[in-house]
């Protein structure tokens, strides 16, 4: 195949890969939200609520490692295509369950561990198939394409899902969510995934599962400027909880702040994160994107230590209210404008047959990290206080980013995105 037909292909995966990215992440955005309000409805208990997240969050940890492995061994398009199709047949199964019996919450529960399951082993197969499907100089639009993608259904999924619970039946909530599977399918069954693929002969084939996956964790540690990466990112997403746990404590128990409300000031934290990742995907790729990140790093901890000026000085309900709506966007335009740098790094600087293993790790250490951080702040915040939870964290989180994001580790990653 030419230079231009290639070119030509990648920017049809571009638009493709936009598209059924869209459609399966906004699919699962309405069924993570309405299924939210089923489990109330049919348990009654904050508990039943949790055990669902649990189930969405646990497969993540345990499989993860084992996606990447077998994204690394195994054809990518067969992987992907397979995993959502086993999504649309498994809704499809909750679907006549439900038909034949009255869905309960067993079925529920069981139904959430599989799509984790089946949307682990397709988002992290498709991350690291991206350098394969589109030119190198269009990697920083693909990752702000998805980011777009992810934030756009964030935004207006719970819209959907919440229309669809009050005026619709679970019968047509499912079978909305089970097309949603099969288009995305038959869109991916037109790419090409080893279009700018340079590896034809993987050795994790004469590997085992856990030395193959020991060996994609001994990689990047050997890869100085991404393994420092890898840990900012990790860091970065433990103080991100801060936020996540502090937001909702802060508004709706420290300054009462109704649900309407809040939900808005949510919506525009989604709204930040789609209007950065839209800015990424016209601008020019990142000369220096480390330089970004470590900007965004600080910023992100001054926003966590502006969060608490409501609480240590007394202002009106709207002012509170507009206050955090302000934060919350530019807390998601923040953190995009950190992940997509990171995320277009991870895709130049990883070897080919190490991206599935290196990305399933990323994901199982992330997700870990998520309920932990929940945990820490959390205590913190009934033991020493908003105040002296989070001020402290955002100290810390500006000294650990100018320790290590050092020079010597911004020139390195310079090297990575202009000379892969």
């Amino acid at each position: 195949m030419t230079e231009v037909n290639k070119i030509k292909q990648a920017t049809y995966h571009l638009r493709v890969f936009s598209i059924s990215k869209f459609i399966s992440t906004f699919g699962n955005s309405i069924y993570s939200f309405g299924i939210s309000l089923y489990v109330l409805e049919l348990t009654g208990s904050a508990f039943g609520f949790a055990i669902n997240l649990i189930c969405s969050v646990l497969p993540r940890i345990l499989f993860a490692p084992v996606s990447g492995y077998l994204a690394d061994r195994y054809s990518k398009k067969f992987i992907i295509l397979l995993s959502q199709s086993v999504a649309a047949l498994v809704v499809g199964g909750l679907l006549v369950f439900n038909l034949l019996f009255s869905v309960n919450i067993v079925a529920i529960y069981m139904t959430t561990s599989l799509l984790s399951i089946s949307s682990m082993f397709t988002g992290i197969t498709f991350t690291s198939s991206i350098s394969s499907l589109i030119d190198k100089d269009r990697i920083q639009r693909a990752m702000a394409i998805n980011q777009a993608s992810v934030s756009s259904s964030a935004i207006a999924g719970p819209v959907l899902g919440g229309l669809m619970y009050g005026f619709v039946s679970l019968n047509v909530f499912l079978l909305t969510h089970m097309v949603s599977y099969a288009v995305a399918v038959l869109l991916e069954s037109t790419m090409k995934f080893k279009l700018y693929s340079t590896y034809a002969d993987p050795n994790t084939k004469r590997e085992k599962i856990f030395k193959s996956i020991a060996s994609g964790f001994g990689y990047i540690k050997t890869q100085g400027t991404l393994w420092t990466i890898m840990r900012m990112a990790l860091l970065i997403n433990l103080f991100s909880v801060s936020m996540v746990v502090g937001m909702p404590y802060i508004t709706v128990e420290e300054l009462g702040i109704d649900s309407f409300h809040f939900g808005v000031i949510e919506g525009f934290f989604a709204g930040g994160m789609l209007a950065a990742s839209l800015y990424f995907s016209i601008r020019k790729e990142l000369n220096n994107p480390l330089i970004v990140v470590k900007r965004g790093i600080i910023i992100i901890a001054l926003l966590l230590a502006a969060s608490t000026i409501p609480v240590l000085f007394t202002f009106t309900y709207n002012v509170n209210v507009f206050y955090y709506i302000t934060l919350a966007f530019l807390y998601g335009v923040t953190l995009t404008c950190i992940n997509t740098p990171i995320g277009v790094m991870f895709q130049k600087g990883i070897k080919e047959e190490f991206k599935g293993r290196v990305f399933g790790l990323l994901e199982t250490i992330s997700q870990a990290m998520s309920p932990l951080g929940m945990i820490i702040f959390g205590l913190s915040f009934d033991w020493i206080g908003i105040g002296w939870s989070i001020i402290p964290s955002a100290f810390f989180l500006v000294a650990i980013t100018i320790t290590m994001l050092r020079p010597s580790i911004i020139r390195g990653a310079a090297l990575i995105v202009n000379h892969p």
